[in-house]
């Protein structure tokens, strides 16, 4: 195997899951290389959920090592796709969106990507490109190329079926769509999450039914949210957004589990693996905190998506506030009457929290303080002066009482 083909494998098989097949990619690498002709790296994007966090990075970041390796990148927009849903992972028939919601998702896919990839190397195409071009002939001739039989032996299908949930036809041809983005791009190599193994395996089955070399398929792991055990998701509340304020990436970062960390360190930075595992061992043997290596890991991220300087300016402010229990710098100033309030709904009224209920809770739990006093009370008395209201863990308030 020739010396660039090895580095470039890797570079490719750092933090992945599945590779079907290395063979197949080393003699894909070894003819580009000698024919000087760049693969075509697909991954594809239903536009459904247009805020991307570090769990979409995952993916972006592979493919940003690919266009590194000189290869092409094709950003794959399902704007045809979206409009049926994919059922992946689904106990049920998924909404499909309209035209509209998807140009406007797709609209936003397309402002966040290049925080990550290089545009000079990248080209956003979107599937409606071929498929509002296929006539009904065209349809049945790819669905004629693939069976129910193996298309229920995916496992969200399979369950459904077996209990008895709808499946609409729509959803079953799904993956044969999915399957045909990759022959109309003629992709080299296609990635995604592992949730998406079986999409990316009838990929290849539908190549080689149009005469085409089958796609190398790499798969990478779904990255857990900030509590460490499920799956980052905006729906759960445990994501880091990319396009969050500095202050706030940098503060959820420092909340992750000690031990997702390392998994942070893999698939969120190019920080060599041996540095990362001789790290680990330092902290296993107490020779380094772990909060400096999450420190430095948050610091990492932050440069990524805005600056050195955004950085290390977050790590100042977060230093003040959770070390010196001061208030941000951009902490938001109520101005109220001196006097006594009801913080419950002084919280409500100024959507500190969603409720008066959650209020209480709050106090009740002692998660509420007062110029780093625990709030024990609902009802709280202020003489003139200003004060600082923590919520929770990372929310501040500065009041005012006149």
């Amino acid at each position: 195997m020739k010396e660039e083909v090895k580095k470039a494998l890797e570079i490719i098989k750092r933090g992945i899951v599945d590779l079907i097949d290395e063979e197949d990619l080393i003699k894909k690498l070894e003819r580009a290389y000698k024919e000087n002709k760049p693969l075509k790296i697909k991954a594809g994007f239903d536009p459904t959920a247009p805020d991307l966090h570090l769990g979409h990075t995952v993916l972006l970041r592979k493919l940003k090592q690919f266009q590194e390796l000189g290869h092409k990148v094709y950003f794959l927009i399902g704007d045809f796709t979206a409009m049926i849903g994919d059922p992946t992972g689904r106990s049920e028939t998924r909404p499909a969106l309209t035209k509209e919601q998807v140009l406007e998702n797709a609209k936003t896919y397309k402002e966040q990507v290049f925080k990550i990839l290089d545009p000079e190397k990248t080209e956003i195409i979107f599937n409606s490109q071929w498929f509002s071009k296929m006539t009904a002939e065209d349809i049945i001739r790819l669905c004629a190329k693939y069976t129910v039989a193996r298309i229920l032996e995916r496992d969200d299908f399979k369950k459904r079926f077996e209990s008895g949930l709808p499946i609409s036809i729509h959803e079953l041809i799904y993956p044969l769509f999915q399957a045909y983005d990759s022959v109309a791009l003629e992709a080299d190599v296609e990635l995604g999450g592992t949730d998406q193994l079986f999409n990316l395996l009838i990929g290849r089955d539908i190549q080689r039914e149009y005469g085409q070399e089958p796609q190398v398929i790499i798969t990478l792991p779904i990255l857990e949210g900030l509590d460490g055990v499920q799956k980052m998701s905006k729906s759960l509340g445990n994501y880091v957004g990319i396009m969050e304020p500095p202050f706030e990436m940098y503060g959820k970062i420092m909340s992750i589990p000690d031990q997702i960390m390392w998994k942070y360190y893999i698939l969120l930075t190019d920080i060599p693996e041996r540095d990362i595992m001789k790290m680990k061992e330092q902290v296993e043997k107490g020779e380094f905190h772990p909060k400096e290596a999450k420190k430095r890991l948050a610091r990492y991220i932050v440069t990524q998506f805005h600056s050195e300087e955004a950085a290390l300016k977050a790590e100042e402010e977060f230093e003040r506030v959770f070390s010196k229990k001061e208030a941000p710098t951009e902490a938001p100033v109520i101005e109220v009457s001196a006097g006594k309030i009801w913080l419950p709904g002084f919280l409500r009224d100024h959507k500190l929290v969603k409720s008066g209920s959650e209020a209480r809770r709050l106090i009740s739990q002692k998660a509420l303080d007062l110029n780093q006093s625990p709030v024990t009370q609902e009802e709280i008395e202020l003489k003139p002066g200003e004060y600082i209201l923590r919520i929770g863990k990372k929310k501040f308030v500065k009041i005012k009482a006149v």
